[in-house]
């Protein structure tokens, strides 16, 4: 088979003028021709307008996404040159701008100091993948306006007059639909990233105007942003609700350099739902930088001298996560010539910015710490205790049933079950070792594993969880579950089907069960809402007369059975069990461990939200640090009278 020569010669050279190339390759100028490229084309409008508001030329942007499917963005600041450009002199710089890659008033320094739309291609963009623009440019009474389609001119600048205290630039346009995957706008999204111009840009009035027939969702109609503090209302809007570690907020506005400046904002939350956003010149950057590197460097260094200083032990294991799983953070930055990863924006790499950042940061941050020591301690703590979730307790790997040698892994104390299986499977967690002893003979081998605890284990309520990694009883627990805790917590991982407390009938027993219960709720709390930790109920009395047995489970069952089955004149022989390690391996299984005779207490929650609320108060009360609420509690709940024997 013969080849054809393929010839390369000049003619293959394509040349494209104008704004051709953005139309032949959208990807390079927007990222991209799905949604997020569409929403794009709205914020290289936006941010002119809001360019023009930094530069101290506006007060107000009005936003309109039309039913028609038009844009509408209107600013009053200077409005575009519109006089004719010495190069081109038969041309006004108005259509030089709409027609002509990296041309704008970006590239002067004495036009803009610092500005978002960097690169000169913002606008000319939009009109090259528009199906349909208008510019109307108001000054000195006059308005100037042209029609653009696939960006090339169809009508000449036409001029009229216009009120006088008329001024700035008016841009309505509509996506091109042969270019775009959808030429639908998301209400939602147009919402958020126009507020949040509002509030990086503070004093700024910014009218948002969606017609209704538009709107699918609880997205407002209209709105009129105006965030008198920026940042800082911003964050207090969002995190109304949401439970703080403290009310104070970190926060810096300084200038780096001349012209440039930086605004860091933090609310420390109690609960992991974090978020950190930056920007840059008013555009997001959503994949970070050098601005997010600065600050998470300083923020961490500061930390760790200030703990040194301070001799706070386990202050090393802290990592920057720690803080970002408990803070909501906006990094806004204005500069005057940013560097970009690509046209899109999504990432500054600008070394020389990081290291001025971070020093900064580092001081500032510091200063901070040291001025609220009560605040300091709060959050300290609370970093230690969530990196040692990460680190002393979660050494424990996964633990399967699958050989000897695996099988050495797990405590000393725990006498597993050889079931290879989860299906089926008990923990029976007990009270000592005498009572661990009976449970071991009375169990079923396959089925039933048994853990004695030596006490009480700590009340983990209050406590720090670096008390919690140096206690025993509570590590071979979390060994024994095989499941993690806390945030690492995985309850596919747990390894039994039912999780049981096995303990004495009288108020110690009661009192472990409690004390297991708080663990569980607080560290392993999916094992409570699955339904898969119970009470075994032992009974308190053993009743007995020839050859007949009866267990009771208290007083009133003890009472009622004597009555039930014995006549006035039979005296059956009484015994009370003082714990489980008395009971004869026997009657323990048959009263308490056997499936067919036992009784088990399901320990679960309402998941109701008042329920869940009453709930933790009562943890709270009985379990938490204030005795006061303790002695509370028993003052509403205890019946004093009754139960003193005199």
């Amino acid at each position: 088979m013969s080849k054809k020569k393929s010839s390369y010669t000049a003619k293959n050279i394509e040349v494209l003028e104008g704004l051709d190339p953005v139309r032949k390759r959208p990807g390079m100028y927007i990222g991209s021709t799905n949604e997020q490229g569409l929403h794009h084309l709205v914020n290289e409008v936006l941010d002119n307008s809001i360019d023009e508001v930094v530069a101290g030329h506006a007060t107000e942007v009005f936003f309109h996404y039309k039913k028609d499917g038009f844009i509408k963005i209107k600013d009053n600041g200077r409005g575009i040159p519109i006089d004719f450009h010495p190069k081109f002199k038969n041309k006004r710089a108005l259509e030089i701008v709409l027609c002509t890659l990296h041309a704008g008033g970006k590239f002067d320094s004495n036009a803009y100091k610092t500005s978002g739309g960097l690169h000169g291609v913002g606008i000319s963009v939009v009109n090259a993948l528009s199906s349909s623009l208008q510019v109307n440019v108001y000054k000195s009474n006059k308005k100037y306006s042209q029609l653009y389609s696939k960006g090339k001119p169809k009508t000449k600048i036409k001029i009229e007059k216009c009120k006088k205290n008329e001024k700035g630039t008016e841009i309505d346009f509509m996506p091109d639909e042969s270019i775009f995957e959808t030429i639908q706008f998301s209400p939602k999204k147009l919402y958020n990233f126009i507020m949040m111009k509002a509030v990086l840009v503070s004093g700024t009035t910014i009218e948002f105007k969606i017609d209704k027939e538009l709107i699918k969702d609880n997205t407002p109609k209209f709105e009129k942003f105006h965030f008198k503090n920026g940042i800082g209302d911003f964050l207090d809007i969002k995190n109304k609700n949401i439970p703080k570690l403290f009310e104070k907020k970190f926060s810096i506005t300084k200038n780096i350099n001349e012209n440039e400046k930086c605004e860091i904002f933090v609310s420390f939350n109690q609960n992991e739902n974090s978020s950190l956003i930056s920007f840059c010149n008013t555009i997001a950057t959503p994949d970070g930088g050098s601005h997010e590197n600065g600050f998470k460097n300083g923020v961490l260094k500061a930390l760790k001298l200030y703990g040194k200083k301070n001799q706070v032990s386990k202050i090393s294991n802290i990592n920057i996560n720690d803080l970002l799983d408990y803070s909501d953070i906006v990094i806004s930055i204005f500069i005057n010539e940013p560097s970009f990863e690509g046209q899109t924006k999504k990432r500054i790499i600008m070394p020389k910015l990081q290291k001025q950042l971070e020093l900064l940061i580092q001081n500032e941050f510091l200063l901070w710490l040291n001025s609220n020591k009560k605040i300091s301690k709060t959050l300290i703590e609370t970093l230690i205790e969530r990196s040692l979730l990460r680190t002393d307790l979660t050494k424990i790997k996964e633990l399967e049933r699958k050989s000897f040698k695996e099988r050495n892994k797990l405590p000393g104390k725990l006498v597993d079950c050889s079931s290879k299986k989860i299906e089926g499977t008990e923990l029976f967690i007990v009270e000592g070792d005498s009572a661990g002893g009976s449970a071991k003979q009375a169990r079923n081998r396959e089925l039933q594993a048994i853990l004695p605890l030596r006490g009480k284990i700590l009340n983990v309520f209050s406590v720090s969880l670096s008390k919690i990694a140096d206690n025993n009883e509570i590590q071979n627990l979390i060994h024994s579950l095989g499941c993690g805790i806390g945030k690492n917590f995985e309850l596919s991982k747990l390894r039994y089907e039912k999780i049981i407390l096995m303990t004495d009938a009288d108020v110690d027993g009661s009192h472990i069960a409690t004390l297991l219960i708080t663990f569980i709720y607080k560290y392993m709390r999916p094992i409570i809402d699955n339904n898969r930790l119970f009470l075994a109920m032992p009974p308190l009395f053993k009743i007995e007369y020839k050859d007949k047995n009866f267990y009771a489970y208290d007083e009133n069952e003890k009472d009622k059975i004597i009555k039930k089955e014995f006549s006035k004149n039979t005296k059956p022989t009484l015994s009370r069990y003082k714990g489980l390690g008395e009971m004869p391996a026997n009657q323990l299984k048959s009263t308490t461990m056997d499936p067919e005779n036992r009784k088990l207490l399901n320990v679960n929650i309402n998941l109701g939200k008042k329920e869940l609320k009453e709930t933790e108060n009562l943890f709270e009360s009985l379990m938490g640090k204030k005795a006061e609420y303790r002695f509370k509690f028993i003052q509403e709940n205890a019946n004093f009278t009754e139960q003193i024997d005199i």
